[in-house]
């Protein structure tokens, strides 16, 4: 009888799995998201993310195929949600220049703040776009801010405040190179000239400086 009752109250305390895929997968990628950002795609164990997120390899495995469609589901994720948020800056809305500058200091604001991505797309880099290559989605989501810039520099350009002959993706290039430099080389210029780079005043200096630099790229020779 105690037996039984030892086994009752033990199958009491034994959670029970929820039938939720689209919670289980959010929870999955997630984790996924700081492994994979954290040792690359090599590095990263299945088994750390099904232990910390109580699921299963086999678990895994259904949802998502194998680690390496598992990392594509993630930088996938990534750059979706950096294009949505871009999407709600409504640059339509704003003059040009006002527009461009918004766009900058977002960049400049969400890499700073969401350093798993910078780390996923260096990661990538070292496969030498191989996953990214493989996804119609990643391609589909990049070709939104492209067409934000194109429209908010072809505006300028018409308003004679942007000179002409600009490409939007080099536009885009510049915005990113600026932005991405001060995470990507974070801790080796840090050390190497002796400063930290991630202070308040100096992070909000350099961040007014990029904003400034790409207003200077694309402004008309004519105008201040």
């Amino acid at each position: 009888m105690d037996k039984t009752v030892h086994s009752a109250k033990k199958a009491k305390r034994t959670p029970t799995r929820t039938n939720d895929p689209e919670r289980t997968m959010a929870g999955i990628m997630e984790v996924a998201t700081a492994e994979f950002a954290a040792k690359g795609l090599a590095g990263a164990r299945i088994d750390a993310i099904a232990d910390a997120t109580h699921t299963s390899k086999r678990m895994i495995y259904y949802y998502f195929g194998s680690k390496e469609g598992l990392y594509l589901a993630v930088l996938e994720e990534s750059y979706r949600r950096m294009r949505q948020i871009e999407a709600d800056l409504h640059l339509s809305d704003l003059p040009p220049e006002e527009a461009l500058a918004k766009l900058v200091g977002f960049t400049f604001d969400r890499h700073h703040s969401n350093q798993d991505f910078i780390r996923l797309v260096m990661s990538e880099n070292m496969q030498r776009g191989k996953y990214l290559a493989q996804s119609k989605v990643i391609q589909g989501l990049n070709v939104s801010v492209i067409q934000s810039i194109q429209d908010l520099y072809e505006r300028g350009v018409v308003q004679g405040v942007f000179r002409p002959g600009l490409d939007p993706t080099d536009i885009h290039e510049s915005i990113s190179a600026l932005a991405f430099f001060n995470v990507s080389n974070r801790y080796t210029f840090d050390l190497i000239f002796k400063r930290d780079g991630h202070l308040a005043p100096t992070l909000a200096s350099r961040r007014a400086n990029v904003i400034d630099m790409v207003l200077r790229f694309v402004r008309h020779s004519g105008i201040a």
